[in-house]
């Protein structure tokens, strides 16, 4: 954590002071008082949590060799680095496998000219009912049946 809980202690005052304040204009002085050491409190955590934070985001101190001090995490090898704290890894050289796929290919050209040749062609799905054969007084006794079921309308 970062600070002392001095500062906690101030933001809680200026929480006091401040809620008593807003409280004060339109409540008792006893309603005031007590609403102010709750606005304190509701400060104070706050305050806490907020050194938590920057307590967490501020990067952990490199220890210096000439200090003298080491950790008991140390490495005996004399290089002061925390174990663990440094990766040494070398990616692979790729840079033939990115040129080879940037040039362009003479197949891949020659795929895309025939799509391009072919066109396009929509897609016409048959239909799957027609009612052009059936006896419009079927279908009249069918709506017929339908508004009845509704309820008569």
């Amino acid at each position: 954590m970062k600070g002392t809980i001095r500062i906690n202690l101030i933001f809680a005052l200026i929480g006091f002071v401040v809620t008593f304040l807003f409280a004060f204009r339109n409540n008792l002085p006893v309603t005031s008082l007590i609403r102010g050491g709750i606005g304190a409190f509701v400060w104070f955590l706050l305050a806490f949590l907020f050194r938590i934070v920057l307590g967490a985001l501020e990067p952990l101190p490199k220890e210096n060799a000439a200090s003298g001090s080491s950790a008991p995490n140390s490495r005996l090898d004399g290089e002061g680095d925390l174990r663990g704290a440094k990766l040494d890894m070398v990616t692979p050289d790729e840079s033939d496998e990115l040129n080879d796929l940037l040039k362009p290919d003479a197949d891949k050209t020659r795929m895309t000219e025939e799509r391009m040749a072919e066109g396009f062609t929509p897609l016409n799905p048959p239909k799957l009912v027609s009612n052009k054969e059936r006896d419009p007084e079927e279908l009249a006794k069918a709506v017929r049946h339908l508004t009845e079921d509704e309820g008569g309308r």
